[in-house]
Protein backbone atom coordinates (compact mmCIF):
# COMPACT_ATOMS: atom_id res chain seq x y z
CA UNK A 1 0.00 0.00 0.00
CA UNK A 2 2.71 2.24 0.95
CA UNK A 3 4.38 2.03 -2.27
CA UNK A 4 1.16 2.42 -4.07
CA UNK A 5 0.65 5.62 -2.83
CA UNK A 6 4.44 6.62 -3.72
CA UNK A 7 3.65 5.59 -6.90
CA UNK A 8 0.26 7.71 -7.09
CA UNK A 9 1.77 10.91 -5.92
CA UNK A 10 5.71 11.02 -8.06
CA UNK A 11 4.42 13.10 -10.64
CA UNK A 12 3.31 15.87 -8.35
CA UNK A 13 6.46 15.54 -6.11
CA UNK A 14 8.75 15.63 -9.48
CA UNK A 15 7.03 18.49 -10.48
CA UNK A 16 6.90 20.20 -6.72
CA UNK A 17 10.63 18.81 -5.86
CA UNK A 18 11.99 21.01 -9.22
CA UNK A 19 10.12 23.96 -7.73
CA UNK A 20 11.45 23.36 -3.98
CA UNK A 21 14.78 23.08 -5.32
CA UNK A 22 14.85 26.05 -7.35
CA UNK A 23 13.50 27.92 -4.90
CA UNK A 24 15.88 26.63 -2.15
CA UNK A 25 18.80 28.08 -4.33
CA UNK A 26 17.31 31.29 -4.60
CA UNK A 27 16.78 31.96 -0.92
CA UNK A 28 20.21 30.80 -0.06
CA UNK A 29 21.37 33.25 -2.58
CA UNK A 30 18.94 35.73 -0.87
CA UNK A 31 19.91 34.63 2.65
CA UNK A 32 23.77 35.53 1.51
CA UNK A 33 22.55 38.57 0.24
CA UNK A 34 20.73 39.58 3.58
CA UNK A 35 23.36 38.88 5.48
CA UNK A 36 25.55 40.95 3.27
CA UNK A 37 23.86 43.84 3.08
CA UNK A 38 23.06 43.57 7.09
CA UNK A 39 26.67 43.52 7.79
CA UNK A 40 27.28 46.41 5.44
CA UNK A 41 24.56 48.52 7.13
CA UNK A 42 25.68 47.78 10.78
CA UNK A 43 29.75 48.23 9.77
CA UNK A 44 31.05 51.93 10.66
CA UNK A 45 27.62 53.32 10.46
CA UNK A 46 28.17 55.39 13.65
CA UNK A 47 25.22 57.66 15.07
CA UNK A 48 23.23 56.52 11.22
CA UNK A 49 22.79 53.21 12.10
CA UNK A 50 18.98 53.54 12.46
CA UNK A 51 18.97 55.18 8.82
CA UNK A 52 21.57 52.56 7.55
CA UNK A 53 19.06 49.81 9.29
CA UNK A 54 16.02 51.26 7.77
CA UNK A 55 17.60 51.56 4.41
CA UNK A 56 18.15 48.05 4.53
CA UNK A 57 15.18 46.72 5.43
CA UNK A 58 13.61 48.90 2.29
CA UNK A 59 16.27 47.16 0.05
CA UNK A 60 15.04 43.36 0.97
CA UNK A 61 10.88 44.58 1.89
CA UNK A 62 10.04 43.76 -1.92
CA UNK A 63 11.62 40.14 -2.06
CA UNK A 64 10.89 38.96 1.06
CA UNK A 65 7.03 39.96 0.98
CA UNK A 66 6.86 37.71 -2.38
CA UNK A 67 8.48 34.65 -0.69
CA UNK A 68 6.28 34.92 2.11
CA UNK A 69 3.46 35.09 -0.19
CA UNK A 70 4.15 32.30 -1.62
CA UNK A 71 4.55 30.27 1.61
CA UNK A 72 1.20 31.50 2.92
CA UNK A 73 -0.24 30.11 -0.43
CA UNK A 74 1.47 26.80 -0.14
CA UNK A 75 -0.52 24.48 2.22
CA UNK A 76 -3.73 25.62 0.25
CA UNK A 77 -2.47 24.88 -2.90
CA UNK A 78 -0.84 21.28 -1.20
CA UNK A 79 -4.34 21.22 0.25
CA UNK A 80 -5.85 21.64 -3.35
CA UNK A 81 -3.70 19.53 -5.94
CA UNK A 82 -2.61 17.24 -3.28
CA UNK A 83 -5.11 16.31 -1.06
CA UNK A 84 -8.49 17.04 -3.10
CA UNK A 85 -8.06 14.63 -5.76
CA UNK A 86 -6.96 12.17 -3.21
CA UNK A 87 -10.16 10.35 -2.71
CA UNK A 88 -12.27 12.68 -5.31
CA UNK A 89 -10.33 11.63 -8.51
CA UNK A 90 -10.69 7.76 -7.52
CA UNK A 91 -14.15 8.07 -7.09
CA UNK A 92 -14.75 9.81 -10.36
CA UNK A 93 -12.93 7.64 -12.26
CA UNK A 94 -14.62 4.58 -10.82
CA UNK A 95 -11.07 3.26 -9.49
CA UNK A 96 -11.89 3.22 -6.07
CA UNK A 97 -14.18 -0.36 -6.55
CA UNK A 98 -11.32 -2.10 -7.88
CA UNK A 99 -9.23 -1.00 -4.95
CA UNK A 100 -11.62 -1.72 -2.36
CA UNK A 101 -12.44 -4.70 -3.31
CA UNK A 102 -8.88 -5.70 -2.12
CA UNK A 103 -7.59 -7.35 0.95
CA UNK A 104 -7.17 -3.85 2.20
CA UNK A 105 -10.10 -2.27 3.97
CA UNK A 106 -11.14 1.27 2.91
CA UNK A 107 -9.75 2.75 6.34
CA UNK A 108 -6.64 1.41 6.26
CA UNK A 109 -6.09 2.22 2.64
CA UNK A 110 -6.82 5.88 3.47
CA UNK A 111 -5.01 6.34 6.47
CA UNK A 112 -2.01 5.00 4.58
CA UNK A 113 -2.94 7.41 1.48
CA UNK A 114 -3.30 10.64 4.22
CA UNK A 115 -0.38 9.90 5.50
CA UNK A 116 1.67 9.53 2.84
CA UNK A 117 0.17 12.39 1.05
CA UNK A 118 0.79 14.66 4.68
CA UNK A 119 4.45 13.25 4.89
CA UNK A 120 5.63 14.63 1.71
CA UNK A 121 3.46 17.66 1.80
CA UNK A 122 4.98 18.59 5.61
CA UNK A 123 8.57 18.19 3.86
CA UNK A 124 8.11 20.16 1.33
CA UNK A 125 6.94 23.25 3.03
CA UNK A 126 9.15 22.13 5.96
CA UNK A 127 12.13 22.66 3.58
CA UNK A 128 10.49 25.76 2.21
CA UNK A 129 10.19 27.23 5.84
CA UNK A 130 13.24 26.23 6.99
CA UNK A 131 14.98 27.75 4.27
CA UNK A 132 12.96 31.17 4.60
CA UNK A 133 13.43 31.31 8.51
CA UNK A 134 17.31 31.18 7.72
CA UNK A 135 17.37 33.46 4.85
CA UNK A 136 15.20 36.12 6.84
CA UNK A 137 17.06 36.26 10.31
CA UNK A 138 18.96 38.96 9.97
CA UNK A 139 15.96 41.28 8.63
CA UNK A 140 13.88 40.11 10.89
CA UNK A 141 15.98 40.94 14.03
CA UNK A 142 15.87 44.31 12.54
CA UNK A 143 12.34 44.62 12.00
CA UNK A 144 11.42 42.92 15.36
CA UNK A 145 7.94 42.30 14.66
CA UNK A 146 7.68 38.52 14.92
CA UNK A 147 4.18 38.42 15.88
CA UNK A 148 3.45 40.15 12.43
CA UNK A 149 0.20 38.10 11.44
CA UNK A 150 2.53 36.95 7.55
CA UNK A 151 6.08 36.68 9.41
CA UNK A 152 4.21 34.73 12.20
CA UNK A 153 3.09 32.42 9.53
CA UNK A 154 5.73 31.93 7.60
CA UNK A 155 8.64 30.59 10.03
CA UNK A 156 9.29 27.44 11.76
CA UNK A 157 6.93 25.54 12.96
CA UNK A 158 3.28 26.77 12.28
CA UNK A 159 3.56 26.53 8.33
CA UNK A 160 3.97 22.34 8.38
CA UNK A 161 0.79 22.37 10.58
CA UNK A 162 -1.17 24.47 8.45
CA UNK A 163 0.23 22.13 5.30
CA UNK A 164 -1.25 19.03 6.96
CA UNK A 165 -4.42 20.60 8.43
CA UNK A 166 -4.71 21.55 4.47
CA UNK A 167 -4.36 18.30 2.94
CA UNK A 168 -6.51 16.54 5.29
CA UNK A 169 -8.95 19.17 4.72
CA UNK A 170 -8.93 18.69 0.95
CA UNK A 171 -9.56 14.81 1.33
CA UNK A 172 -12.49 15.32 3.75
CA UNK A 173 -13.52 17.99 0.33
CA UNK A 174 -13.19 15.03 -1.92
CA UNK A 175 -14.78 12.50 -0.18
CA UNK A 176 -17.78 14.49 0.46
CA UNK A 177 -18.27 16.30 -2.97
CA UNK A 178 -17.04 12.99 -4.60
CA UNK A 179 -15.85 15.68 -7.45
CA UNK A 180 -12.13 16.81 -7.95
CA UNK A 181 -12.85 20.38 -9.00
CA UNK A 182 -15.43 21.44 -6.67
CA UNK A 183 -13.51 19.82 -4.05
CA UNK A 184 -10.48 21.84 -4.94
CA UNK A 185 -12.67 24.55 -4.84
CA UNK A 186 -14.31 24.16 -1.28
CA UNK A 187 -10.93 23.32 0.24
CA UNK A 188 -9.01 27.08 -0.93
CA UNK A 189 -12.32 28.66 0.59
CA UNK A 190 -12.28 27.48 3.26
CA UNK A 191 -8.86 26.77 4.25
CA UNK A 192 -8.40 30.68 3.45
CA UNK A 193 -11.53 31.68 5.28
CA UNK A 194 -9.87 29.59 8.54
CA UNK A 195 -6.53 31.56 7.50
CA UNK A 196 -7.56 34.87 7.90
CA UNK A 197 -9.67 34.43 10.71
CA UNK A 198 -6.78 32.94 12.83
CA UNK A 199 -4.81 35.95 13.59
CA UNK A 200 -7.54 37.91 14.25
CA UNK A 201 -10.05 35.74 15.99
CA UNK A 202 -8.40 32.65 17.75
CA UNK A 203 -4.31 33.93 17.72
CA UNK A 204 -4.51 37.03 20.19
CA UNK A 205 -6.56 33.99 22.82
CA UNK A 206 -3.76 31.64 22.54
CA UNK A 207 -2.56 32.96 25.87
CA UNK A 208 -3.89 35.80 28.67
CA UNK A 209 -2.51 38.76 27.39
CA UNK A 210 -0.05 41.30 29.97
CA UNK A 211 -1.67 44.48 30.93
CA UNK A 212 -0.32 47.81 31.30
CA UNK A 213 0.22 51.43 30.60
CA UNK A 214 1.53 53.03 27.80
CA UNK A 215 2.91 57.05 28.57
CA UNK A 216 1.84 59.37 26.20
CA UNK A 217 4.67 61.53 25.79
CA UNK A 218 5.22 63.76 22.68
CA UNK A 219 7.97 61.23 21.17
CA UNK A 220 5.43 58.70 21.61
CA UNK A 221 2.53 60.42 20.01
CA UNK A 222 4.87 61.65 17.16
CA UNK A 223 5.85 58.32 16.29
CA UNK A 224 2.10 56.76 17.38
CA UNK A 225 4.63 54.01 19.10
CA UNK A 226 1.94 53.42 21.24
CA UNK A 227 0.06 51.76 18.55
CA UNK A 228 3.12 50.05 16.96
CA UNK A 229 5.37 47.04 17.32
CA UNK A 230 8.11 48.24 19.39
CA UNK A 231 5.73 48.73 22.75
CA UNK A 232 6.74 51.21 24.95
CA UNK A 233 5.22 49.78 27.81
CA UNK A 234 5.75 51.10 31.47
CA UNK A 235 8.55 52.80 30.54
CA UNK A 236 10.54 49.75 29.20
CA UNK A 237 11.13 49.38 25.28
CA UNK A 238 9.91 45.64 24.40
CA UNK A 239 10.57 44.84 20.73
CA UNK A 240 8.83 42.06 19.31
CA UNK A 241 6.02 42.95 21.73
CA UNK A 242 2.54 42.12 20.18
CA UNK A 243 0.03 45.01 21.07
CA UNK A 244 -3.66 43.71 20.67
CA UNK A 245 -5.57 46.16 22.16
CA UNK A 246 -5.22 49.64 23.47
CA UNK A 247 -8.18 51.04 25.51
CA UNK A 248 -8.65 53.46 27.78
CA UNK A 249 -7.02 57.28 28.48
CA UNK A 250 -5.86 57.61 31.72
CA UNK A 251 -4.58 60.58 33.89
CA UNK A 252 -1.50 59.78 36.16
CA UNK A 253 -3.73 59.33 39.38
CA UNK A 254 -5.44 56.57 37.33
CA UNK A 255 -8.72 58.54 36.54
CA UNK A 256 -9.97 58.68 32.88
CA UNK A 257 -9.33 61.62 31.13
CA UNK A 258 -12.64 63.35 29.84
CA UNK A 259 -13.11 63.77 26.09
CA UNK A 260 -13.54 67.48 26.20
CA UNK A 261 -10.06 67.87 27.57
CA UNK A 262 -8.79 65.57 25.00
CA UNK A 263 -10.35 67.23 22.31
CA UNK A 264 -9.03 70.06 23.50
CA UNK A 265 -6.10 69.66 21.97
CA UNK A 266 -7.11 67.90 18.67
CA UNK A 267 -6.29 71.21 16.41
CA UNK A 268 -3.35 73.25 14.84
CA UNK A 269 -0.17 71.46 13.38
CA UNK A 270 0.76 67.77 15.24
CA UNK A 271 3.87 68.71 17.13
CA UNK A 272 1.78 71.52 18.44
CA UNK A 273 -0.83 68.92 19.76
CA UNK A 274 1.76 66.55 20.81
CA UNK A 275 3.06 68.87 23.15
CA UNK A 276 -0.52 69.92 24.18
CA UNK A 277 -1.29 65.93 24.78
CA UNK A 278 1.76 65.60 26.84
CA UNK A 279 0.96 68.12 28.82
CA UNK A 280 -2.09 66.30 29.63
CA UNK A 281 0.46 63.64 31.31
CA UNK A 282 -1.81 60.83 29.88
CA UNK A 283 -1.40 56.84 29.98
CA UNK A 284 -3.11 54.76 27.79
CA UNK A 285 -4.16 51.22 28.90
CA UNK A 286 -2.51 48.45 27.35
CA UNK A 287 -2.91 44.65 26.35
CA UNK A 288 0.10 42.98 24.77
CA UNK A 289 1.87 39.74 24.09
CA UNK A 290 5.45 39.92 25.38
CA UNK A 291 8.13 38.54 22.47
CA UNK A 292 9.34 35.69 25.05
CA UNK A 293 5.71 33.94 24.55
CA UNK A 294 6.37 33.70 20.73
CA UNK A 295 7.45 30.09 20.61
CA UNK A 296 4.18 29.06 22.90
CA UNK A 297 2.28 30.49 20.36
CA UNK A 298 4.01 28.87 17.66
CA UNK A 299 3.81 25.24 19.45
CA UNK A 300 0.27 26.01 20.91
CA UNK A 301 -0.81 27.29 17.22
CA UNK A 302 0.65 24.26 15.31
CA UNK A 303 -0.85 21.96 17.86
CA UNK A 304 -4.13 23.63 16.96
CA UNK A 305 -3.84 22.47 13.54
CA UNK A 306 -2.93 19.10 13.88
CA UNK A 307 -5.43 18.47 16.21
CA UNK A 308 -7.97 19.42 14.10
CA UNK A 309 -6.29 17.60 11.54
CA UNK A 310 -6.87 14.70 12.94
CA UNK A 311 -10.20 15.25 13.92
CA UNK A 312 -10.95 15.56 10.09
CA UNK A 313 -9.01 12.52 9.26
CA UNK A 314 -11.18 10.72 12.02
CA UNK A 315 -14.31 11.82 9.94
CA UNK A 316 -13.28 11.13 6.75
CA UNK A 317 -12.36 7.45 8.25
CA UNK A 318 -16.40 7.41 9.49
CA UNK A 319 -17.24 8.43 5.76
CA UNK A 320 -15.64 6.29 3.57
CA UNK A 321 -17.51 3.49 4.98
CA UNK A 322 -20.44 4.60 3.39
CA UNK A 323 -18.99 6.38 0.09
Amino acid sequence: MTWLAWRQLRAQLLVTGGAVAVLAVYLIVLGVQIRDGHHDAVAGCGDACGSALREFQSRFEGRLYLVDALLVVTPALLGMFWGAPLVARELESGTHRLVWNQSVTRRRWLVVRLGVVCVAAAAVTGVFSLLLTWASSPYDAVAADRFDAVMFGTRNLVPVAYTCCGVVLGALCGLLLRRTVPAMALTALLFAAVQIAMPIVARPHLAAPVHGSQVMSAEAIRNLSFLGKDADVEGLSVPNTWIVSNSRLLTADGEVVGLDRYNGCLSGQFDVMAQCLAALDLHVEVAYHPGERYWRFQWLESLLYVTAALLLAALALWRIRVA
